[in-house]
């Protein structure tokens, strides 16, 4: 039985100021405009009668930064997921936001309506990657938010991406290593996507900007899951989700280093066979050398022992 599900409400870019080169949040909401209350309430209702017996049920809020909205606005759909969760028909609120638009009046309102889970849009720790990202706040931002999130009893997200401008896998390892610091409960990590109309997009043409092969992708999300799982933080997603709007299909070629509908697998596939094989090599490093008689046995001028062969077998898509 499923035992969490979250419910999406989601949240057009107008609750963000900035223009990140990577960015183009209408393509991925596929929404321009906000939900009117009585939208999200129906969207709520609909998932709330195909879920099921699910012990755990969020409403999310997704997509833009929540918390750069009007506060207004905030209020209102905040309002609206408590009404639920104080009537016990969901568990929980959750939602993303930028690190720059954490602060205390923004917290005292996310702690007036109950909220319990804040995930951050960090990217990255590396300050050059911030900046020839154009995110418009530096890695101090992300820490004092992280810890301001912490501070009020609320479950904190880190949200990573790998593979953007100025990145390298020392940064994406610096990442991961900062974001363990600071404790988060969750984490999600993203290989930066080319989006048709985003600036990276743009930069990619000129010849300024080169997407990561999948050999890169892999390794370097593979060393940043490692870390955060050896923390024990849980790692929600891995991988942008395949939805109609960002498809195969319609990132093309320049995205089939980054893209995969079960990146996760492949990351999980290499930790598990990286795994396997040192443990054989620790087996096969105990085993006694091929021509030596074990204890109690005698030779017989052929090898009493001898090591064995072992192939590990992966897709070539892998």
């Amino acid at each position: 039985m499923k035992k969490h599900a979250i419910i999406p409400i989601f949240i057009p870019h107008i609750g963000c100021g900035h223009a990140c080169v990577f960015c183009d949040q209408r393509q991925i909401t596929a929404r321009s405009g906000m939900p009117t209350i009585d939208e999200a309430r129906e969207t709520i209702e609909t998932w709330l009668t195909t879920l099921g017996d699910v012990p755990e049920v969020e409403i999310s809020f997704f997509g833009g930064s929540f918390t750069g909205i009007p506060v207004a606005m905030q209020r209102e759909y905040l309002t609206l997921a408590k009404q639920y969760k104080d009537a016990g028909r969901v568990t929980g609120i959750h939602m993303s936001t930028r690190p720059d638009y954490i602060d205390d009046e923004i917290l005292d309102l996310l702690c007036d309506m109950t909220v319990d889970a804040v995930e951050l849009g960090v990217q990255s720790f590396d300050d050059e990657v911030l900046r020839l990202s154009k995110r418009g706040h530096d890695a101090e931002t992300a820490r004092r938010a992280a810890r301001m999130i912490k501070a009020r009893g609320i479950t904190l997200g880190v949200q990573l991406m790998i593979g953007l401008p100025g990145d390298s896998l020392e940064a994406c390892v610096y990442s991961a290593r900062e974001t363990v610091k600071l404790g988060p409960e969750l984490a999600r990590l993203y290989p930066t996507l080319i989006l048709p109309g985003t600036e990276l997009h743009d930069m990619y043409l000129a010849g300024r900007y080169t997407p990561l092969t999948r050999e890169e992708a892999v390794l370097r999300t593979k060393e940043m899951y490692e870390i955060l799982m050896d923390a024990g933080i849980n790692i929600m997603r891995v991988g942008l989700k395949s939805t109609e709007i960002i498809s195969s299909e319609r990132l093309g070629d320049l995205n089939k280093g980054t893209y995969h509908p079960a990146f996760r697998q492949l990351v999980e596939s290499e930790i598990a066979k990286e795994r396997v094989s040192a443990l054989l090599d620790e087996y096969i490093a105990g085993m006694p050398a091929a021509g030596t008689a074990c204890a109690g046995t005698a030779a017989t001028g052929t090898a009493a022992a001898s090591r064995p062969r072992v192939t590990v077998l992966t897709s070539p898509e892998w």
